[in-house]
């Protein structure tokens, strides 16, 4: 497990169920049209029940597919966190995958700010069944945050990354500490 600030904010990387995390909202690795049917987001959609599929059809029908980079949120449903914000990433090998991963990342933070979340937890979007390398996940999730919290006056005090497995922690570990925070 890895914790450390910046500019105030508690950044925490660990192996975790995010389904299971205790703050106010977590990340969905979402696919555009909000269909919550493999990894994350099944196991999202899963634990929180049938509000965050209806929600998340109807946030669909109104607006139509959320872009990749862009997010959307519904309610937690039968989860500890309030919300869910959906944040949609690139599927390995589309195109401009760093800048949309980035922007996933950014736009997730910028929604919770919006929203006044204090805490927020994330998933490795775009690591799992989307086929992004997970070193490369580490590094634009590393420079995102330190980006955001450079440039912005945050609300955020708690940020954590919920990993899947041991492997996935190593990975995570030795980008972050093989960088300095600025």
């Amino acid at each position: 497990m890895l914790k450390f600030e910046i500019g105030g904010t508690k950044i925490e990387v660990e192996k975790c169920d995010i389904t299971k995390e205790k703050v106010e909202t977590i990340v969905n690795a979402a696919n555009s049209h909000l269909s919550h049917g493999g990894g994350v987001a099944l196991a999202i959609s899963r634990s929180g029940g049938p509000d965050i599929d209806k929600e998340s059809r109807d946030y669909i029908s109104k607006y139509g597919p959320v872009e990749t980079g862009k997010v959307a949120v519904t309610s937690g449903g039968k989860l500890t966190a309030h919300f869910v914000i959906h944040a949609v990433g690139p599927i390995w090998g589309e195109g401009d995958e760093d800048r949309k991963l980035s922007a996933a990342f950014e736009n997730a933070l910028l929604k919770a700010d919006e929203m006044k979340i204090k805490s927020i937890a994330f998933p490795a979007i775009s690591s799992g069944i989307y086929g992004f390398p997970k070193d490369r996940c580490a590094k634009i999730f590393y420079e995102t945050l330190n980006a955001y919290f450079s440039r912005h006056h945050s609300q955020i005090n708690l940020v954590r990354m919920c990993l899947y497995s041991d492997e996935d922690l190593k990975i995570f570990e030795s980008v972050f500490n093989s960088n300095q925070w600025v």
